[in-house]
């Protein structure tokens, strides 16, 4: 019993937390972003915490619907190049086509904030996530499931990025219900 238990610890060091923001703003929003969860449970790893859903102005860009918002914080035994490679295919597969420059509408938008407290500039991959601080959209649902993690580079948690936040745009707790199929 004891090798075990000491098995399944050793384990668990050996996983890193991803924290992953989810956005869709294309109807049945609720929906893409229900299939984008499930696929990441099963290509990146075991869903530690999920926040509610937030409904929030598009960002950066007008639209006609708002975008539904969420944050998984996602246990991982894959570095942090693969998890961006699985869900960039998550996105691939649910029809997302990426624009060259600016915002637009889109089913599904994965990304990710933070990699255990990872600083990281890569191509396609910068650690953590360099928008963080001023998206609202962002923090609230990180703050719910992860208010108290210390940002690598401010060194502020996200709970207090949140209220420092400059982002004007609303954003607030979506009343889940179903979604017309469009």
């Amino acid at each position: 019993m004891l090798l075990l238990i000491l098995h399944r610890a050793k384990e668990n060091q050996d996983l890193s937390t991803a924290y992953l923001s989810f956005g869709s703003n294309i109807e049945p929003r609720l929906s893409f972003l229900n299939q984008a969860v499930d696929a990441v449970s099963k290509e990146v790893g075991r869903l530690a915490r999920l926040s509610g859903i937030y409904e929030s102005e598009p960002w950066g860009f007008e639209a006609v619907h708002y975008f539904l918002n969420r944050v998984a914080v996602v246990e991982t035994d894959l570095p942090p190049q693969e998890v961006l490679q699985r869900v960039l295919s998550i996105e691939r597969k649910m029809g997302r086509k990426r624009q060259r420059s600016g915002y637009a509408s889109r089913q599904i938008d994965i990304d990710i904030l933070y990699y255990d407290h990872l600083c990281l500039d890569e191509p396609g991959l910068t650690l953590p996530h360099p928008a963080i601080a001023q998206r609202r959209f962002v923090l609230a649902p990180l703050a719910e499931v992860a208010g108290e993690f210390m940002h690598p580079v401010y060194k502020k948690n996200n709970a207090d990025l949140l209220k420092q936040c400059s982002d004007n745009l609303q954003v607030r707790l979506y009343p889940i219900q179903k979604e017309n199929k469009e």
